[in-house]
């Protein structure tokens, strides 16, 4: 069988079907955006995420010193997903004879960035020999008070959805990314200068992603519990369908309420794409989606930056756009595939 038959979730849930947990310590195993290990007074998450040389970066365009923030901040934001306080980090690196002792010192100099950010030590790792180009793996734990882990299967019908920040930009800063690649690589000429005028904001959501770090705080201190939660790394739809899937529950998203930032609507205009669908799933945006019950509305509707889109359903109703005339269309996770 082929891997892309059955894809990277299908890959996982095959390949982890028959492992139960061992030990009375694990409260939850693969599956989620982190796994939770009970400890005493506090349960301790820990997450883990492998990025490749061309296929996850291209390092024409990405800076050493971007790559490691980013690096860093892809597995914070899964710590932040589950509700809680990032704290460690082991980072490996696998690195082939073209690097340079400077070159790794400013992936370095990124990745420590993000860490003293959001309060996380680099506490270990390992350096291999790769004879292509650069492999990254990074391991991220954090802590969270005992029951208060938000997993992806807490969601219920009449839940509100919500989504920090605005979608999209990610996605559209890397096609412009590409397309200045394609005529730098067109051009041959070594002065040759991109033109990012006026679009430095989604430049910078690809580069340099932030994790929702004080979203979790804000929420703790509005005493505004999600009943799940997800980090839109693949893209929104790909992500709620995670949480219907998890939950056993349908959803309906409202075209009009997915907030988007007027750059990436001008940038998607530029390129002639559909801007929901750029919005839905274009991935990368690394903003937090998470439900909260129907009785918090009153808390969350205020919020600055947290935007209500949509309300669960019974499953029976099914994942569903509703678009701004009304109609619904069923909602198809198109966003990244790892196979």
């Amino acid at each position: 069988m082929n891997i892309e038959e059955i894809g990277e979730f299908g890959l996982i849930e095959r390949l982890t079907k028959d492992f139960a947990p061992q030990n009375k310590t694990t409260i939850k195993g693969v599956g989620d955006d982190c796994a939770v290990m009970d400890f005493g007074e506090k349960q301790v998450v820990a997450t883990t995420d492998m990025l490749l040389e061309g296929v996850h970066f291209d390092l024409t365009y990405v800076p050493l010193k971007h790559l490691g923030y980013k690096s860093a901040m892809v597995n914070i934001s899964d710590v932040c997903a589950m509700n809680a306080k990032p704290t460690q980090m082991l980072v490996s690196l696998g690195v082939s004879s073209r690097f340079g002792v400077e070159q790794l010192e400013e992936f370095y100099a990124g990745l420590y960035l993000a860490c003293e950010k959001a309060g996380v030590d680099v506490v270990g790792g390992d350096t291999c020999a790769s004879l292509n180009g650069l492999s990254i793996s990074i391991t991220c734990m954090g802590e969270v008070e005992k029951g208060k882990a938000v997993l992806r299967n807490g969601a219920k019908p009449n839940d509100l959805i919500c989504v920090t920040g605005d979608l999209g930009a990610a996605y559209m800063g890397l096609q412009l990314l590409e397309r200045e690649k394609k005529v730098f690589e067109s051009q041959k000429d070594p002065d040759f200068q991109p033109d990012f005028a006026g679009k430095e904001y989604i430049i910078e959501r690809q580069l340099k992603p932030e994790a929702c770090i004080d979203t979790v705080k804000f929420l703790k201190e509005k005493n505004v519990v999600p009943t799940a939660m997800m980090d839109v790394s693949d893209g929104l739809s790909s992500e709620l369908m995670h949480i219907c899937k998890e939950s056993g529950v349908g959803c309906r998203v409202y075209e009009n309420k997915i907030p988007i930032d007027y750059v990436t609507a001008s940038m998607a205009e530029e390129f002639n794409m559909n801007l929901t669908t750029v919005a839905l799933n274009g991935g990368e945006d690394y903003e937090l989606l998470f439900t909260v019950p129907l009785s918090e509305y009153d808390k969350v509707k205020g919020l600055e930056g947290i935007h209500v889109i949509g309300h669960v359903t019974d499953a029976s109703e099914g994942a569903r756009l509703v678009t701004r005339d009304g109609a619904e269309i069923e909602l198809k996770a198109q966003g990244w595939k790892a196979f």
